[in-house]
């Protein structure tokens, strides 16, 4: 059984323009992302997804694999089904390039079980301890239902609390990993409403009836989706700088 971790990283972002090559620490904040990959020795190989030169060029520069993708990908989905048609593998591992506090051990959680059908998708969640998080609608939230499968995503708060108050929301965390059905499954399905209505990609295998399985993990999270978000990162690093490349 191959599998391949791919790190997307788009340099047009609306909020954040050119914030894979940010700097934290002396290097870009792709770097610092690839570092923790890298670490997971079931990967075959691990590439960098991108449609930027500048992107590409940064990487070169530290000896790390990309692979081009199409300035046209609507989304980082489309941007891996890319690289599943450039290199055949069995499963696709698909690792934020904005999250460079990510834990290989978390990114491990997301590896395939073999039990689970196909097409295959699986990724991973976190319970949400800051109510900032719950409110940010930058935060995808997810319901699970049995077999850890899960029901529903949303930007707001869900499920509602009426009922009781003894819930821990839980919040979607980008560590994916799909088969090739599910990729070409995806490319080839139409946006459904609720997609659309919500701005979630994985809502469209939940309206066409393909399941998403979820694991947990305790992780420190934070996505840079926003300059204020790469100071705390900044500081966060410089902080345990050592700890982090040697873990």
């Amino acid at each position: 059984m191959q599998i391949i971790g791919v790190i997307p990283a788009r340099y047009a972002s609306t909020r954040f323009p050119g914030k894979p090559l940010a700097d934290i620490c002396g290097k870009p904040m792709i770097w610092w992302v690839y570092q923790q990959v890298i670490k997971v020795q079931e990967f075959a190989d691990v590439v960098v997804a991108t449609d930027d030169k500048r992107i590409v060029d940064a990487c070169n520069s530290f000896n790390i694999k990309t692979v081009m993708t199409s300035s046209d990908s609507p989304n980082h989905i489309h941007r891996i089904w890319e690289v599943s048609n450039k290199i055949q593998s069995d499963y696709y591992v698909s690792i934020n390039g904005d999250e460079p506090l990510i834990k290989s051990e978390n990114i491990k959680m997301a590896l395939p079980d073999e039990k689970y059908i196909d097409p295959y998708f699986q990724s991973v969640y976190k319970e949400i301890t800051d109510p900032a998080e719950l409110i940010d609608i930058s935060n995808v939230k997810i319901v699970l239902g049995r077999n850890k499968q899960c029901l529903y995503q949303s930007r707001l708060p869900l499920p509602s609390t009426k009922g009781s108050i003894l819930f821990k929301y839980k919040k979607a965390i980008g560590i994916e990993c799909f088969n090739k059905a599910a990729l070409d499954a995806f490319v080839s399905l139409p946006m459904g409403e609720l997609e659309k209505i919500e701005d979630i990609d994985h809502l469209r295998f939940l309206e066409n009836g393909i399941p998403i399985i979820y694991e947990k993990i305790d992780s420190v999270s934070l996505s840079v989706d926003t300059p204020k978000d790469l100071e705390k990162v900044r500081k966060i690093i410089s902080q345990n700088k050592e700890m982090m490349l040697n873990e």
